[in-house]
């Protein structure tokens, strides 16, 4: 009986142990998670703005970036996101926006869909990030040959008709096609940066405070840029 006491202390013990051991390492971890990063950008808008240029200037001459990922990087932002920018983009394979700015995990809050749209789930991913994450700096990205925007053109040009939800998506674009007819210029082109026009004026007349107060502030910029897939140029225009 005494050696089988003996041995069901010595388990006791070891469990306990085991258990403290856990708890010496898990704890701290725990304690760390219960507490989620508050901290906010510390770029204006006009410097995450020339972050943007001085990253696609990189871009274009395959100068080496620093772009910040891998596991420290993981692990540092894993509580709390820390982006500088809104970048609306056109969900297109060949745009995809951290590498055409040399940047990493944790700095862009992107909104992408075909066209490059903002329906109320693209809007109130924007304000979200405006109002509770501090982002100084919406960017609305067009893109050359941008399918969403010639679909709208074909609907324009030859009435076409889309199934589905595709000719919903791109009603919206509609109204920047027929404001580019008779303009000089390639056609489609002039559309894509229109389209980017359109979107830039709606959200620099938003009626919501989560934009219009830091719009009115100065806190905010809104600015369109249009994406060149043929030279990796990332052209920046209506700066406001």
């Amino acid at each position: 009986m005494t050696t089988l006491l003996s041995r069901r202390s010595l388990l006791g013990c070891g469990c306990q142990l085991g258990a403290a051991c856990f708890a010496a390492t898990a704890l701290p971890n725990l304690a760390f998670a219960a507490s989620p990063s508050t901290k906010k950008t510390t770029l204006t808008a006009d410097e995450a703005l020339e972050t943007l240029k001085e990253g696609n200037r990189r871009y274009q001459t395959d100068s080496p970036v620093r772009a910040v990922q891998g596991r420290e990087r993981r692990i540092e932002i894993a509580l709390g996101q820390t982006p500088f920018v809104v970048l609306v983009s056109c969900s297109d394979s060949r745009v995809s926006p951290e590498i055409l700015f040399g940047r990493g995990l944790g700095e862009l809050f992107i909104v992408r869909n075909a066209g490059n749209c903002v329906d109320t789930a693209a809007l109130g991913s924007i304000e979200y990030a405006v109002s509770q994450l501090a982002v100084p700096l919406v960017l609305v990205m067009g893109h050359s040959r941008c399918g969403a925007v010639e679909a709208a053109v074909d609907v324009v040009k030859n009435n076409t008709v889309y199934p589905g939800s595709i000719g919903r998506m791109i009603e919206p674009i509609v109204p920047a096609v027929l404001s580019q007819r008779d303009k000089p210029g390639d056609f489609v082109e002039n559309c894509v940066r229109a389209n980017v026009n359109r979107v830039v004026e709606r959200l620099r007349l938003a009626s919501e405070p989560a934009l219009l107060d830091p719009l009115k502030a100065g806190k905010l910029r809104v600015v369109g840029a249009s994406y060149s897939l043929d030279t990796g140029t990332v052209d920046f225009f209506n700066e406001g």
